[in-house]
């Protein structure tokens, strides 16, 4: 029994503090996401961009952002709209054409996915006599703000070749899951992505609502075809020296899934997608960012194993509970022999502040994105539960990593742009 306590006390102790460390450090680089500096400036449309949405059977939502792209403030000489029809069985491409956008169907079964249509559609977006100086990235799901483009070109203005844009949510209050997720969507783009475009280092593509110089592009190549295209694409520029700026005001309005187990999938192929990216460009990053000194580099590096993170987390958490159920009970022993020795050392108040904290500073992000409401108040009651899935989560994700099956989330309802404007 001395034996296992041991062990326990041991292994808790190695991965607490490797959790505290990650843990201090991400605290440390969210509080530069605190301030938002003023960007109402206004910058001459200059840039041309195709603007591209990868669908896969989506016929219920394709038009909805076709239209919301038609109605962008921007000068329609300057953009056009073109849909991947990718192996799709229903009206995509019919509804898609209706609605004004050029689409392009493609029909491969061996490379399925994301990625290899946008690797299909940039090769014909270079041969096009037409030529754009960026392409912006959609999902079918997606609605665009009207200033969306204004605020990439201001960004591509300023120098940057790759720049993300404000991942929002189209159905926050729909279901604790949809609760959940805009939750944690709202903090990251605060406390993560507009911190590091703060402190001058990359943020991390999304998915979608993101835009790539052409010129970067065939420089580069796509080549990003992995279950989690946008990771893939993000570490190879960082090894390349080069950085993802961040668009606060770029707002791309996405659709949660609704229930647990649809939004477990969809994270468990994120999580085999960054097992997969990780195995191969961690190291590669941590090389980099010690040859050249490159910070940049090794924030990338830490942010490519989130799913070893969040199992070190909840093995960390595992051990601490049970060293603390170990704990309590020889306190109970310890009552009823009459001796009161409750060990309260610095750590543990320290410790219990931070929880308090962080309990504390999630509603304060919200409050300052201007997302806190009642509804969203009683999600974040709730939203732990959602976190702890993330655990057995990243399991799956690294044992599958070999994996490459797409698995695609089902959109079940229309929500046009306007029903949006109208509620914001």
């Amino acid at each position: 029994m001395s034996i296992f306590k041991e062990i326990i006390n041991d292994t808790s102790w190695i991965l607490t503090h490797i959790v505290y460390a990650v843990t201090i450090y991400y605290l440390l680089v969210s509080f530069f996401g605190i301030y938002k500096k003023d960007e109402h400036e206004e910058v001459e449309p200059k840039k041309s961009f195709a603007l591209i949405v990868a669908a896969h059977n989506e016929e219920i939502v394709i038009g909805d952002i076709v239209e919301s792209l038609k109605r962008l403030e921007y000068p329609s000489e300057l953009y056009d709209i073109f849909v991947i029809a990718d192996n799709c069985k229903d009206k995509t491409a019919q509804k898609a054409r209706e609605k004004g956008a050029i689409v392009y169907e493609r029909t491969n079964k061996e490379k399925r996915g994301k990625g290899y249509a946008l690797e299909w559609m940039f090769d014909k977006i270079f041969n096009m006599e037409k030529k754009y100086d960026a392409v912006a990235i959609f999902d079918a799901d997606n609605l665009a703000h009207r200033d969306f483009l204004k605020e990439m070109n201001k960004k591509l203005c300023e120098g940057y070749k790759v720049v993300q844009g404000y991942l929002d949510s189209k159905n926050p209050e729909d279901t604790w899951i949809t609760g959940s997720y805009s939750i944690a969507f709202w903090t990251c783009n605060r406390m993560f992505q507009l911190s590091r475009s703060n402190m001058g280092l990359s943020s991390q593509l999304g998915g979608t609502g993101f835009c790539i110089d052409t010129d970067i592009l065939k420089e580069l190549g796509w080549g990003a075809t992995c279950l989690t295209e946008d990771l893939e694409f993000t570490c190879k520029l960082v090894l390349h020296g080069h950085k993802v700026g961040w668009a606060h005001n770029a707002i791309i309005y996405d659709e949660k899934p609704l229930t647990l187990a649809q939004s477990w999938w969809q994270r468990k192929r994120w999580m085999q997608g960054f097992a997969d990216v990780s195995s191969r460009y961690f190291f590669k990053l941590i090389k980099r960012s010690i040859s050249t000194g490159s910070f940049v580099a090794l924030d990338c590096a830490l942010y490519s194993i989130q799913p070893i993170i969040t199992i070190l987390l909840g093995i960390s958490a595992v051990t601490g509970v049970v060293k603390s159920s170990m704990k309590a009970l020889n306190i109970i022993s310890s009552f009823n022999l009459g001796i009161y020795n409750i060990d309260f050392n610095l750590a543990k108040i320290v410790a219990i502040l931070f929880i308090v904290f962080q309990f504390i500073y999630t509603p304060f992000i919200l409050i300052l994105e201007k997302k806190l409401n009642f509804k969203v108040f009683l999600y974040y009651l709730i939203y732990p539960i959602y976190a702890i899935t993330w655990f057995p989560i990243s399991v799956q994700g690294i044992i599958d990593k070999n994996n490459k099956e797409w698995s695609h989330t089902v959109h079940t309802r229309s929500i046009p742009i306007n029903d949006l404007e109208k509620a914001n």
